[in-house]
């Protein structure tokens, strides 16, 4: 079965660990002084924060699998759709040792599939480095979009948010 991973860059770890705990109604399943995360089974999610970017707001999304075998489908949905795609294989990412591939989608927002294999004691580190792996983010892939979307404007009034 499949999880929905969302990972966000927050500039106040403590009042965010604060916030979603309160919104889950659940404690983090890992904390570290850059780091939280809640595996939720209710919302099914791998819902993580960090505030090691200057970025705030979504980092990237992803689609966490339990065996190598839903990667590997996953990789294929991936080069199907013919979209730009960087694979790692153990990586250390996020205090986990994983196996990935990264793609972005076409409004520039990167995506993660990933097969987790094990705890890590450190954030980040690649063992991938003749790929020059990145950690928690694609890297050699066209982020920008090729075309501007289309801007939808919703104010919370209206009822479309």
């Amino acid at each position: 079965m499949k999880r929905f991973h969302v990972h966000v860059s927050v500039a106040d770890l403590p009042a965010s660990i604060r916030y979603y705990t309160a919104l889950f109604d659940a404690e983090p399943t890992i904390v570290r002084d850059d780091y939280a995360k809640w595996a939720l089974e209710d919302p099914r999610v791998n819902f993580a924060i960090s505030n090691r970017t200057g970025k705030l707001g979504i980092d990237h999304l992803g689609i966490q699998v339990e065996t190598d075998a839903e990667l590997a489908e996953m990789q294929t949905r991936l080069a199907n759709a013919d979209l730009p795609m960087q694979s790692q294989a153990a990586t250390n990412c996020c205090y986990a040792t994983s196996n990935k591939h990264w793609s972005v989608d076409p409004q520039g927002v990167p995506w993660e599939s990933f097969h987790t294999l094990g705890s890590a004691p450190t954030y980040g580190e690649s063992r991938d480095r003749s790929a020059e792996a990145a950690c928690c983010a694609p890297i050699q892939l066209n982020t920008a979009p090729k075309q501007p979307a289309e801007t939808i404007r919703c104010a919370p009034e209206s009822g479309c948010c």
